[in-house]
């Protein structure tokens, strides 16, 4: 790789940036004013670096920096509780140095949940369900109004951590091609650049799926919508999902659906990851159960890997803590580099970092003792 790689590492407090070189990891943070931090993104070509959070105290922003991360500037897009408190409290205001600009969308957005850059375009996924573009680097904002739009959107059924916009695809060949994982309203797709969306979660085969009694399972001839995590591998519209229900593979850009979560301990797990150059490898981390404690299975940390597309799974442990292990592993919390080698990144919400540069045969904890980890994201930067 001819530059160096940077780990982007969203957590609930802050910002932070591991640089690996020489085989050593350096980190960098907290960043971001302490904000709750719930995804990244880079920039390779410019060096850009944006975090995207917020919650019910701040409201939601994206935080962006022109200098690898070491300064840092708010563009924020919705008031908070603080804003409430400081408006009304003087003395408050002055602490916190808050002035009264309005934010473009006032108070109808609670965070930002993820953030993709491509084609020129920084993406931004918000909870409610709403979908932001900037054209200029994350300056300024404008709301997807198709999707705000999108018939029926009144009967979305929010996932536990509320209707989050968590996952942004594209494809690196055609602007026009986005997809969207909404939890739970599944898999939404655009083939003009977002100005029209479709719905896409039909089951291959329905019947196939079994019964099931929980409300996030596939019933009615599709997958179950709470999607956890969504993927495309490389060359194709191939697209692999983290489902609340199992994990499920696409081969013509999520129009249909197959459950491939046979041969793996659980169906129950948060983030899914694809090798950057080998369509039919996936990466996964089980956990036991939505109900179970949601750790893995027998308390035995392992990373399931598929050369095959999901037809077949075998778990990889070396490195990995095999007793005692109690850790989840969130749903953007786990990335690849751009290696042929194939390096995969987890972190864990007991604030460790785990990282293989051989495609999972071995795993080191290269940080520990982080905040609570809900995103990682790899770039290699010069």
């Amino acid at each position: 790789m001819s530059g160096m790689l940077h780990l982007l590492v969203g957590t609930t407090k802050g910002a932070f940036v591991l640089t690996e070189a020489g085989g050593d990891w350096t980190v960098s943070g907290p960043h971001c004013g302490g904000w709750s931090i719930n995804h990244m993104a880079g920039d390779p070509a410019t060096g850009a670096l944006w975090a995207g959070g917020g919650g019910d105290w701040w409201g939601a922003g994206v935080w962006r920096s022109t200098d690898g991360g070491q300064t840092w500037k708010l563009a924020k897009l919705s008031s908070g509780q603080m804003d409430q408190w400081a408006a009304n409290d003087p003395d408050f205001a002055a602490m916190i140095g808050w002035e009264d600009t309005p934010a473009p969308f006032a108070d109808t957005l609670h965070s930002v949940w993820s953030l993709h850059h491509a084609h020129g375009v920084l993406w931004a996924g918000a909870k409610p369900g709403t979908l932001l573009k900037s054209t200029d680097g994350g300056e300024s904002w404008e709301r997807n109004e198709a999707l705000a739009s999108f018939p029926g959107r009144e009967d979305w059924s929010p996932g536990a951590a509320g209707l989050t916009l968590h996952t942004i695809v594209t494809a690196p060949d055609d602007p026009a091609k986005i997809w969207l994982g909404i939890s739970a309203a599944g898999v939404f797709a655009s083939e003009d650049g977002g100005a029209s969306w479709e719905r896409r979660n039909r089951l291959s085969n329905s019947e196939a799926c079994g019964h099931h009694d929980h409300p996030a399972a596939p019933r009615n001839g599709e997958t179950g919508h709470c999607v956890h995590n969504m993927v495309r591998a490389p060359g194709s519209d191939l697209l692999y999902q983290q489902n609340h229900h199992g994990v499920w593979r696409s081969t013509d850009g999520g129009r249909h659906w197959d459950d491939v979560t046979g041969g793996l301990p659980s169906s129950f797990g948060f983030p899914i990851a694809v090798h950057p150059h080998e369509p039919q490898t996936i990466w996964t981390l089980p956990l036991n159960g939505d109900s179970a404690g949601r750790y893995p299975p027998g308390a035995s940390a392992a990373v399931w890997c598929s050369r095959d597309g999901g037809e077949t799974w075998a778990a990889q442990r070396a490195g990995l803590p095999q007793a005692n292990c109690y850790f989840t592993v969130l749903r953007q919390a786990m990335a690849t580099d751009a290696s042929a080698a194939g390096g995969v990144y987890f972190g864990t919400n007991t604030g460790s970092v785990f990282a293989t540069r051989d495609g999972g045969a071995s795993w080191d904890e290269i940080a520990r003792h982080l905040p609570t980890v809900l995103s990682v994201e790899a770039v290699e930067m010069v």
